[in-house]
């Protein structure tokens, strides 16, 4: 082929193979603890695995070479310590003052990071960045499934597609973890959700009863009990039930006197003792004249001899129950210490894994080698050996198997450990060699007799091989020698005669005897048992006698007699209701049952009877009154029952809680906030109008059974006509109450309109600031006073008076209508009776040909459902007289009548006069300052309060950048702009945009504004220019600004969004650019609009 050819073979070549060596993949592998981690990377990469550091300094990092499907791939080995993510109540919830115990069952809870685990959470999102596959290396029980979703969940929060799979192993041996890596399989989510309910259920349980039973008894006990924290856990009190239980068994027991027939037959120095078969009678003389029958023919004669071998089984496979029961009864370890110690053992990789219910052994487990390890030690090896040459190991095998690990045995020989460790470990070994190795057999012989037609038996035993019990030293079982005996022989006892004893009561439990009875019931899980009974030791519900025996203590017994006294179906200190729920997961395990349908019969289960206990609470004081020894306090109910405080108002848009009414942090006002905070920080600001608000059972029928109707009381009715305290909805229903409540409808329901803080006309809906400040300018405004209007006849009957949207006169429309700061438009409703303020949809007249009103909402609305929606009454009233100076009706911002002062200090401003709240902000007023303007001397001008330049102004179409219809303000501030008229964005500070444009320079670019014109429809009956009140042409705060010319058919011109959050304006003949800064947050809750000093959440 020559030179070029051979090249064209190399080229080839080389590039085949450079596509048969593909990239390895890169895994992401996760333990439950460090040493897990670090004894499965060593034994993967056998010993060859490089450290580094995570971010957390107690969860390293590994990486090592392996192959994963068939294909080489880069393994990160790291892991997390337990549960990463935990339940939590939502910040509202979390105090114990913030609401009554009850909501607790209903209030939303999410899963949240501890802060002590970050650093760990972070160094999972930095791994799996680099990675293309997660593995979950957790344990493998009920607990370490629900850690591995926790796991997941953080990983694929960066990573949503990245494949996930489960190693599952029951031993951390080389063996056990290359079949785990061979066999990766998925991640069983119904194990998971199961763990998911119990931990729900039992924050939920838990917090509930622990809050009513302590804030309770702390005060109705508060010189026993003002510092005890009475915890209460569905697990936990079942628990105590038992101790109490047995503890009143004893107390009640009296003792009753027996008597039997004590015969035996001593030949030489063996003395054998017979049985009378009748054991006892409770009749002295009955049991007196049978033996005296038998006395006066004492011989007895052997009916029957029987002679049979005996064994002594074997233990079977050792499952987490019996490790505690044993450990506990011979080892006189506590159980919490000894799953410690197991745990320690198992992560160590010298035992398998300690929480099984399993006692069968698997068949492809292959058990000789590890009996195998053992046979070099001193004490056991011996045995050991025996096994191997005797067959090899045989283990008895049980009926449990949980399907996830086998039964515990050793995984290593070890031969230096101390301490605990060394006794546990020792005694997990000799179990397994005796499980596996042969029963001790015996021979037993029966021999029964009859004297005077009364039956006796005698036993005896021979031990023939002891098999297991040389080398289960936990074990005994000791012989029994015997005469020999032979059908038909007779003989005269030795001793026949009447022995007397009395009943005794039945001891108290044993931690082992404890653990027997939860497993007997259900109470808790093998993995919980321990936990459990430390918890009730912890709480000294129960103390322990002779360190060995459960004795409740009077809190524990007080409490437990109290639920019983108080008659419930079920007794929380019985253990019936946990029982079921514990089924009930073992069904959502096996996919039997819907976890989701588990959990709500089970929290309604749980409330129901929560809300008995509430009833019924007097019960338990009296109770531990009496084992107290202590007078109860009375206190009042309340104190622990307000179950309105938390009432669900409505769904958030956002996020789908509840909505609560809530104080804010000065408690001088109110607002909605979401349930879910921090996860969503969604408010509606209420009015500071509002005094009160209850929130009712009844819900709208309009908005649906989720939106509550409110009892609202307000410190100054802004529904003239209508009761105070109202009951209004704010669901959305009546948007003339979200207007004049200022709640824009996009804070309320989930689907609105894009421009949804827009009103009809286009116009925003002002904010909380600016309500307020309407009703002190309506107050001051003549045209609203209730005695100028009071005697006007109702114009309701003008079909051209119909709002649009509306059908044969009924009022279905419910958009925004308010705050249109005095502009007209085709669409608003006309004023209800008020002198001239009627206007006329769809043209400017009404049937009394009254001019149209250009007060400050600009047109009022009537005959929404009734309810006539207009300004408050003028609090300081004129008496009728619309001639009153303005100035002597300014009012601040707390609604009080502001005083009028003068400038002595040296200055500029010495001799000018100016208005300042009454009370004054030290004294608890507000802080309202505002110049008394020189121009403003016309009987007529009704003069607006300090709207520190947050103001409504009238309805106009130019648009802020947010696409919103800019807001007028005046400039009230001292200097040359005093008095000085301004558009800028709706929003309230730091919630929108920096929009901004001087009035008058509006003017040049719109034909038909504020000061330019009127709008098409606009037809004044009295030939004058319209007028804030007619005959001049000043503005709100007296200016002398131009009056309302008449310009038809002008076309209104819209600030466009091009404007790029930059408006130009001149002043003083300099150009000036307001620049878009960023909006200002608060501190804590990260939100806008307010700082942290005045946070809501702080």
């Amino acid at each position: 082929m020559g030179f070029l050819g051979s090249v064209r073979v190399r080229i080839a070549v080389r590039y085949f193979s450079s596509k048969s060596n593909p990239i390895a993949m890169k895994y992401l592998n996760v333990a439950e603890k460090n040493d897990a981690a670090k004894n499965i990377a060593s034994l993967l990469s056998r010993g060859n695995s490089t450290r580094r550091e995570g971010l957390s300094h107690y969860n390293k990092i590994y990486e090592f070479d392996a192959t994963v499907f068939g294909h080489p791939a880069r393994m990160v080995m790291t892991s997390v310590s337990g549960h990463l993510l935990n339940y939590e109540f939502s910040s509202a919830f979390k105090s114990w003052q913030s609401c009554s115990p009850i909501a607790l069952f209903d209030a939303p809870i999410y899963k949240n990071c501890p802060q002590d685990y970050q650093n760990i959470k972070r160094t999972l999102e930095r791994e799996i960045r680099s990675c293309q596959g997660l593995i979950i290396w957790t344990d493998c029980d009920r607990e370490g499934e629900n850690i591995g979703f926790e796991i997941i969940k953080v990983c694929t929060d960066i990573k949503p597609n990245i494949p996930v799979y489960r190693a599952k192993f029951s031993e951390i041996t080389t063996a056990s973890v290359f079949r785990a890596l061979n066999n990766l399989g998925q991640p069983n989510r119904n194990i998971s959700d199961a763990v998911d309910v119990r931990q729900e259920l039992d924050l939920r349980t838990g917090a509930a009863f622990t809050r009513l039973q302590t804030l309770r008894l702390q005060k109705v006990f508060p010189q026993k009990l003002a510092d005890k924290l009475i915890s209460y856990g569905s697990c936990q009190f079942p628990t105590l039930g038992f101790v109490v239980e047995r503890y009143q068994a004893i107390q009640e027991f009296v003792p009753e006197p027996f008597w039997r027939i004590k015969m035996n037959h001593r030949i030489k120095d063996l003395t054998v003792d017979f049985s009378w078969k009748r054991e006892r009678l409770f009749n002295k003389n009955a049991c007196e004249a049978i033996l005296d029958v038998c006395q006066e023919n004492p011989t007895a004669t052997v009916e029957l001899v029987e002679s049979k071998p005996k064994s002594k089984w074997r233990p079977l496979p050792l499952d987490t129950v019996e490790l505690e029961k044993t450990v506990s009864r011979k080892l006189r370890i506590n159980a919490k210490d000894t799953m410690k110690v197991a745990e320690k053992l198992y992560t160590q990789g010298y035992i398998s894994y300690p929480r099984t219910e399993t006692n069968i052994f698997p068949k492809e487990l292959n058990l000789a080698p590890l009996v195998e390890q053992q046979c070099g030690d001193d004490q056991w090896g011996p045995f050991a050996h025996r096994i191997l040459n005797d067959g090899g190991p045989n283990p008895r095998q049980g009926r449990k198997s949980d399907q996830a690990h086998p039964p515990i045995h050793p995984t290593k020989y070890i031969n230096n450990l101390t301490g605990n460790d060394k006794r546990i470990y020792e005694y997990i070994v000799r179990h397994f060699l005796a499980c596996v190795s042969k029963d001790a057999l015996g021979h037993e012989t029966v021999v029964h007799v009859d004297i005077a037609d009364e039956k006796f038996v005698a036993k005896g035993l021979i031990i023939l091989e002891r098999n297991y019990l040389d080398v289960y030293i936990y074990d005994k079982w000791n012989a029994k020698e015997i005469h020999e005996y032979h059908n038909g022989d007779t003989f005269t006892p030795s001793e026949l005669s009447l022995a007397e004893s009395m009943t005794s009561a039945p001891r108290l439990l044993t931690e082992a005897d404890l653990i027997a009875l939860m497993e007997k019931h259900g109470i808790g899980t093998d993995a919980t048992h321990a936990e459990h009974i430390d918890t009730i030791k912890s709480r000294e519900y129960v103390g322990l006698y002779e360190n060995i025996y459960f004795v409740p203590g009077t809190l524990g017994m007080g409490l437990v007699e109290g639920y019983n006294n108080i008659g419930l179906e079920v007794s929380l200190a019985k253990p019936n209701l946990r029982a079921d729920f514990e089924n009930d997961l073992k069904l959502i395990c096996e996919g039997r049952k819907n976890a989701e349908v588990v959990r709500a019969e089970q929290v309604e289960k749980y409330k129901a009877v929560f809300i008995t206990v509430m009833e019924k609470i007097r019960l338990i004081d009296q109770t531990l009154a009496h084992r107290l020894e202590d007078q109860p306090q009375q206190i009042v109910e309340e104190e622990l029952r307000n179950q309105d405080a938390f009432k669900p108002v409505l769904k958030c848009p956002k996020c789908g809680n509840d909505m609560i009414i809530r104080n804010r942090k000065n408690g001088t006002g109110k607002y909605l906030s979401c349930v879910g905070y921090p996860n969503c920080k969604h408010v509606v600001w209420l009015p500071l109008i509002i005094e009160n608000i209850d929130v009712l059972d009844e819900h709208c029928e309009n908005c649906g059974p989720n939106v509550k109707k409110l009892k609202m009381k307000f410190r100054q009715n802004p529904f003239p006509g209508e009761p105070n305290p109202n009951i209004l909805c704010i669901g959305g229903c009546d948007s003339a109450v979200l207007e004049t409540l200022n709640v824009a409808t996009a804070s309320i329901r989930r689907s609105i309109n894009a421009n949804n803080n827009q009103n009809v006309n286009g116009t925003a809906a002002p904010n909380q600031q600016n309500l307020n400040n309407w009703l002190n300018h309506e107050n001051q405004n003549p045209r609203h006073n209730d005695n100028n209007n009071q005697n006007r006849p109702r114009n309701d009957n003008n079909t051209n008076m119909q709002p649009f949207g509306t059908h044969n006169g009924q009022d279905n429309f419910r958009d925004n209508r308010f705050f249109n700061g005095g502009g007209d438009d085709d669409n608003n409703r006309r004023d209800d009776g008020g002198d001239g303020g009627g206007i006329g949809l769809p043209n400017g007249r009404n049937n009394n040909g009254n001019r149209r009103d250009r007060s400050f909402l600009g047109s009022n609305v009537n005959n929404i459902n009734n309810r006539n929606v207009l300004p408050p009454p003028n609090r300081n009233s004129f008496n009728g007289n619309a001639g009153g100076s303005g100035d002597d009706n300014v009012v601040c911002n707390c609604n009080n009548e502001a005083i009028l002062l003068t400038v002595k200090k040296e200055g500029p401003n010495k001799g000018r006069k100016f208005y300042k709240c009454q009370v004054g902000s030290t004294n608890g007023g507000c802080d309202f300052f505002q110049w008394a303007l020189e121009n403003a001397t016309n009987p007529n001008t009704t003069t607006r309060p300090n709207l520190n330049s947050t103001s409504a102004g009238p309805s106009t179409n130019l648009k802020c950048n947010c696409d919103l219809p800019a807001a007028q303000r005046r400039v009230t501030k001292a200097g040359p702009n005093t008095g000085r008229e301004f558009f800028c964005c709706p929003k309230p500070i730091g919630e929108g945009c920096n929009f901004f444009k001087w009035a008058d320079e509006a003017n040049d670019n719109m034909n038909n504004y504020y000061n330019g014109g009127d709008d098409d429809n606009n037809d004044d009956d009295d030939g004058n220019n319209s007028h804030w009140n007619g005959g001049n042409t000043s503005r709100w705060n007296g200016g002398t600004g131009s009056g309302w010319s008449k310009k038809k058919n002008n076309t209104k011109k819209r600030k466009t969004k091009s404007s790029n959050n930059k408006a130009k304006s001149k002043n003083n003949g300099k150009l000036m650019s307001v620049k878009n800064k960023t909006a200002r947050k608060c501190g804590i809750c990260g939100q806008e609009g307010h700082i942290r000093t005045k946070c809501p959440n702080s």
